[in-house]
């Protein structure tokens, strides 16, 4: 059973005394906007972009790098604003009066080092890459990735060890993504916040950095009140933004584990269900 408290109560007469109804709606990509294939569904597309126009602060979050997040963006018509990628490693402001249409406002960098001396006991055969302070990315193994955004510089394990790091990423080809996940889950990492994807596929972060982190420096910025914001994912890296959000949405082919973490569950990729989503935030 729901108690409300006193607290809860003004915050219930201060959502319903606010006149501005202008959201914060923070999409993650691969698995909500584009299936698996990549594939943006024209019924997405149209509904991000009416939501663009009807001006709500559409974010994208997605734990892609700048160079793969940057075409979303396009597709949905976003041209002012802000953008969150690497996991929240990275938040861009888009602004068409750029050189380049967009700068990036704030970049979360930490030592990559002992976790990867960790990892590369506990995970062998793994592939490395990591994204530097300078968007570079560097791998082992030619590892490379549509999610980095840019072809990767092939470097040996201790140029890893000894580089500022914004993300890093690994992967591994022999594990099942249930070994994969069990070996990085008795690697104990410490200092870093980190997610596995739905293959043997690990992200990592400086500690303390999510999706929600960046996402709440920008909804303060931009002074939307919590009860206006909006979340749809469908990852474990989607878990503390569903969390943040007032409204958070899982996506319906999500694991279980993700849609525990959400307020509601839509339609899965493949049936527009971020689609659902966004029409709903229209008059």
């Amino acid at each position: 059973m729901t108690t409300l408290t006193e607290n809860s109560v003004s915050g219930i007469d201060d959502q319903r005394n606010n006149t501005n109804t202008t959201h914060l709606v923070a999409l993650d990509v691969d698995g909500t906007l584009v299936d698996h294939d990549g594939h943006m569904s024209e019924a997405v597309r149209e509904a991000a972009r009416r939501t663009v126009a009807a001006g709500h602060h559409v974010i994208i979050a997605t734990g892609r790098s700048l160079g793969a997040m940057l075409p979303v963006i396009e597709q949905i018509g976003l041209e002012r604003g802000y953008g969150v990628c690497s996991n929240g490693g990275v938040t861009i402001r888009l602004d068409p009066s750029l050189d380049l249409g967009y700068e990036v406002i704030d970049r979360e960098t930490f030592d990559p080092a002992p976790a990867l001396a960790t990892l590369r006991d506990r995970v062998p055969g793994a592939r490395y890459a990591l994204e530097d302070e300078d968007g570079n990315f560097l791998s082992t193994e030619r590892f490379q990735d549509s999610s980095f955004g840019i072809e990767a510089q092939g470097v040996d394990f201790h140029q890893l060890m000894n580089t500022r790091a914004v993300r890093v990423v690994v992967n591994s080809v022999d594990a099942s993504t249930e070994e994969f996940t069990a070996a990085v889950a008795n690697c104990g990492l410490q200092g870093v916040a980190y997610s596995v994807g739905w293959t043997a596929w690990l992200d990592i972060a400086a500690a303390g950095v999510t999706k929600a982190t960046a996402l709440e420096k920008l909804r303060q910025r931009l002074d939307v009140h919590p009860y206006l914001t909006v979340a749809v994912g469908d990852g474990g890296n989607d878990l503390e933004m569903l969390a943040w959000a007032g409204r958070g949405v899982a996506m319906g082919q999500a694991d279980d584990y993700v849609k525990a973490a959400a307020n509601e569950v839509t339609a899965s990729v493949y049936d527009d269900g971020a689609a659902h989503v966004l029409r709903s935030l229209l008059p």
